[in-house]
């Protein structure tokens, strides 16, 4: 089967994977978009992760067509059983997502509810709050889909799809295993990582659908540059280092993505009223536990519900009538941001306070030793000694700081008066 996609152009799909695409797991994800309430700031962000969700499965295919296109594996039934498998893993990477935003993950279930057989001895918190990536492990391990990997892929098991989506489930690694080299890190980096194909993807997706220059990335020239480095008998992702300012580049044109079209001031509102309807006491909306009614839980259900709701915060979004931004303010100091709220507070006008905060990379927060590194290497240079790519370039180090951009909403018929106010005091 041949899909023609606007981003990728022609992409081909072999019968296991148009079954599994065909599934109504699967096609669900046709009613969920892909940016929930940027269609509100940018008008042709309609697209859906249904399509996000096949082009990031086929840039994993170009991914680790580039990295393994001359190593020697044993087999060639053991590379085209990898690269099966991680294919797999990228086109369901998105198949749990709730409706419309993550903001809806609020009204999903105690983890234990879904029965996710997976977990089971895995250590995992079941009594936890579900979110979509529990969604997601339930789908691929047990329901329509995992029956599909199965009868459709001999040789792959939906749990080693379940292990390179969710890098911590435990497995047997002797099926990513070939030689004493172990590739579940590389592929699992493939995946999700600071560099991986969901990324490669959803720039030049959210890019072209929103009409904007933020988000070009030099796509081929990384992929054309992306290599493995072996360490302790694992395989990481590598980057050759003529390509690293393209990885600068690449992280620059997310960061942006994130501060011009991700954190938009209209779609923060919308996320924000949802988030105040989701938390209220009348909120009568929740994501089912079942799997199989999961699956009519879409961003049109949604909607349909926002309509029907006599709640202020459900109707403000049906009705497309949403707070209004009176002040917008970036990088400022914590005694200032209370200041404000302090004068909205004095002249009793109702606020939505909401702060956005977005750094370079993941690589500035949580522990080193966690974190699967993305090796620099020098092809050209053997003296040169591969290199975690945070020491290899400045990048991170230039944009250490967080961007945070702190909005106050008000109603539309406080907007005036709250212009008004910051006119005449002093913040």
């Amino acid at each position: 089967m041949e899909i023609r996609d606007p981003i990728h152009g022609s992409i081909q799909l072999n019968d296991g994977e148009v079954a599994i695409i065909e599934s109504v797991e699967f096609q669900r994800l046709r009613e969920i978009k892909q940016l929930g309430f940027s269609e509100f700031s940018f008008p042709g962000a309609t697209h859906n992760r249904f399509l996000h969700s096949i082009g990031v499965s086929y840039v994993a295919g170009q991914i680790f067509d580039s990295i393994f296109r001359a190593y020697p594996f044993s087999k060639i039934s053991v590379k085209n059983r990898l690269r099966q498998t991680v294919k797999l893993a990228a086109l369901l990477h998105d198949i749990g997502h709730g409706p419309l935003s993550h903001t809806t993950e609020q009204v999903m279930p105690e983890l234990s509810k879904l029965n996710v057989k997976i977990y089971n001895d895995q250590g995992v918190d079941q009594k936890r709050q579900a979110n979509h990536e529990d969604y997601t492990i339930k789908f691929v391990t047990d329901s329509t889909i995992a029956k599909l990997i199965e009868s459709h892929f001999i040789d792959i098991s939906p749990e080693y799809v379940a292990c390179l989506i969710d890098k911590n489930l435990k497995c047997d690694e002797s099926y990513f295993t070939d030689g004493a080299i172990n590739f579940r890190p590389i592929l699992s980096q493939i995946v999700s990582s600071e560099l991986d194909a969901d990324r490669m993807d959803y720039l030049e997706r959210d890019s072209y659908f929103c009409g904007i220059n933020y988000g070009k990335i030099d796509k081929d020239w990384l992929q054309q540059n992306l290599t493995l480095h072996v360490q302790k008998n694992k395989a990481f992702l590598a980057l050759n280092r003529r390509a690293l300012y393209a990885f600068d580049d690449f992280l620059i044109s997310r960061h942006h993505m994130h501060l011009m079209v991700y954190f938009h001031h209209k779609s923060i509102v919308y996320e924000e009223m949802l988030n105040r309807y989701l938390t209220s006491k009348d909120c009568s909306f929740v994501l089912p536990a079942d799997a199989k009614e999961y699956i009519g839980y879409t961003d049109y259900k949604l909607y349909e519900h926002l309509d029907t709701v006599d709640n202020q915060w459900a109707q403000r979004i049906a009705q497309r009538r949403p707070y209004r931004v009176a002040l917008e303010l970036h990088n400022q100091d914590s005694s200032r941001i209370e200041k404000v709220k302090a004068l909205f507070e004095k002249y009793d006008i109702d606020i939505i306070y909401a702060s956005s905060k977005v750094r370079l990379s993941k690589y500035h927060s949580g522990n080193p030793d966690d974190r699967m590194n993305i090796f620099v290497v020098d092809q050209y240079d053997k003296w040169d000694v591969p290199s975690p790519v945070d020491q290899a370039t400045q990048i991170f180090q230039k944009y250490e700081g967080a961007r945070v951009i702190d909005r106050f909403y008000v109603a539309p018929e406080k907007y005036e008066q709250a212009k008004k106010i910051f006119n005449e005091e002093k913040y």
